[in-house]
């Protein structure tokens, strides 16, 4: 039944290709990243990238590609050649949109925006650069190899090079203040095209910063003070003419990443590369899809088995719910009741959403969709919580 919903809503179908490599490792993230001293055999993961492409198109045949997302690691790490060679393996076993979206990941060094022509030639018109803060001391706090300087002037040339950019920070920063968020994300907005993301730190499991945190040597903001740096990020954001339309992502209206839509709308897409996620409607259902995340690991699995699947499950109906309510309630434009039903077989408990939106958590939209309220965003694990109970 999911693969019968299409609506004015569904973004399509995506492909996500992940490189895990990375210079170093940043304190703070928990994504699947890899340091490696020599060179990367680049040959052999084009290679790989095929079969597993090849491996997708035959259990996804015949959708059209909408987006293309090289996340990481740092996909702006790879020889632009082999970008190229994975997008034209795409395009060998899928039908290419005329605008497909093809974003990049990149580190705002000077170093990698000096390949930002080679990789638009290569396909790519959509540039996501990590920028994470503008304050010098701050960025070494955070393990990132950029300086300000270097951050501002490759957004520039990004956003001369590439059709359209976007830029990531991240706030509630040990010992940040209002006042300091406010000043620099004024000035960031100075810099926007059309798309930026803020993220809210989080302490993630196995990374550098929890063991900071548990050992008393990182001092967070607290709960009040969080708080006060969402109102301001929601403040200036408006007032440049970037709302947010997902918790963390801001564009003015038309310049949605359309890759990440396909996530939050609960759309289909394969994900191909070293710990890449998935989720494939076949002829049985949805299904949940994971690859082996060591790179190394993965490159033997897809060479030996013909992919690095090491997850491969069919969702249930609860499950099903439960997915689409947790993305979807994460855009500002929230979601379709009749889709819910749809994916499950039953329906949202009217009295939990008259509740929620007696407490002003949520509300309900003209066209009848519900969507998380302004003073619901703080607290949107709550929401998703109740209403999936």
């Amino acid at each position: 039944m999911a693969a019968t919903i299409r609506n004015a809503f569904d973004p399509g179908f995506g492909v996500y290709v992940h490189w895990p490599f990375c210079l170093s490792k940043c304190p703070y993230c928990d994504f699947n990243s890899h340091v490696r001293k020599g060179e990367v055999d680049e040959d052999r993961f084009v290679d790989a990238f095929r079969t597993e492409i090849a491996h997708r198109a035959a259990l996804a045949p015949g959708r059209e590609v909408r987006s293309v997302f090289f996340g990481g690691g740092t996909p702006s790490l790879m020889l632009p050649s082999t970008l190229e060679a994975i997008l034209r393996a795409i395009a060998d076993h899928w039908p290419m949109a005329a605008d497909v979206e093809v974003t990049l990941e990149a580190n705002p060094t000077s170093v990698e925006a000096s390949r930002f022509r080679s990789f638009k030639a290569a396909g790519v018109n959509r540039a996501s650069l990590g920028v994470q803060a503008l304050n010098d001391i701050e960025l070494r706090a955070l393990g990132r190899q950029h300086s300000v300087a270097e951050a501002l002037a490759a957004l520039d040339v990004a956003n001369k090079i590439f059709e359209r950019t976007s830029f990531d920070l991240i706030y509630a920063r040990p010992q940040q203040t209002p006042a300091a968020w406010r000043k620099e994300l004024e000035l960031a907005l100075g810099r926007v095209t059309e798309h930026v993301s803020l993220y809210q730190l989080t302490i993630e499991p196995e990374t550098m910063f929890e063991r900071m945190v548990d050992a008393g040597k990182l001092d967070l903001p607290d709960v009040d003070t969080q708080r006060a740096l969402w109102d301001v990020t929601q403040e200036v954001t408006v007032r440049a003419g970037l709302p947010a339309y997902e918790v963390s992502n801001h564009a003015r209206p038309g310049s949605e990443c359309r890759h990440n839509l396909v996530y939050w709308r609960y759309g289909e897409y394969a994900g191909v590369g070293p710990g890449a996620h998935g989720r494939l409607i076949t002829p049985r259902g949805r299904r949940a899809q994971a690859t082996e995340k060591h790179p190394e690991m993965w490159l033997t699995c897809v060479e030996t088995e013909g992919h690095g699947l090491v997850e491969d499950d069919l969702l249930s109906a609860e499950q099903e719910g439960d997915e689409f309510l947790l993305m979807g309630l994460r855009l500002r434009e929230g979601i379709d009741p009749a889709r819910f039903f749809a994916l499950t077989g039953k329906k949202l408990s009217q009295s939990r959403v008259a509740e929620l939106i007696g407490d002003g958590l949520v509300e309900l939209t003209r066209d009848n969709r519900i969507r998380v309220s302004s003073e619901g965003f703080p607290v949107l694990d709550a929401v998703v919580a109740d209403l999936a109970a």
